[in-house]
């Protein structure tokens, strides 16, 4: 016989695996009653040890962390696109919702800093132009006066 769980195999009258430590066959036995072989509770029966069930960890893989998406993630990569950049890269397996909205930010951040930058660059060179003109007006100006 073969586990059902972890497919190694087991004797023909075992109701729990050696190996994985859980149940192969319902039993007509109360929950609290149960035992493993090796001492430790039941799976999915708490043993009071390290506060585990079965001798076991609740669940074998990590749980996946609550995963909100919130649009705050957004607003703070559009003000700081570089944090929002790292969050993007450090949340990508984990969180991909907040991960989005991370990444999203920043870039809508980026694309308005570069867009206010060239705003900002023509408005100084036509400032400029037009304090050029006045520049070499002045002189102009004060040889029609005859002050010199």
């Amino acid at each position: 016989m073969y586990c059902k769980y972890c497919g190694k195999e087991i004797g023909e009258n075992d109701t729990f695996c050696p190996y994985c430590g859980k149940e192969q066959a319902s039993s007509s036995q109360g929950g609290a009653d149960r035992q493993a072989p090796n001492g430790q509770g039941a799976p999915g029966q708490y043993n009071g040890q390290n506060g585990q069930y079965g001798g076991q960890p609740p669940y074998p893989y990590p749980q996946p962390q609550y995963d909100s998406g919130s649009a705050g993630w957004g607003v703070l990569g559009f003000f700081i696109p570089l944090v929002g950049l790292i969050l993007f890269l450090i949340w990508r397996d984990t969180k991909p919702r907040s991960s989005k909205k991370a990444g999203i930010g920043a870039l809508i951040g980026v694309i308005v800093q570069i867009i206010f930058a060239i705003l900002w660059v023509v408005v100084f060179l036509a400032l400029f132009e037009e304090m050029n003109e006045y520049y070499y007006m002045i002189p102009n100006i004060i040889l029609q006066f005859n002050f010199v």
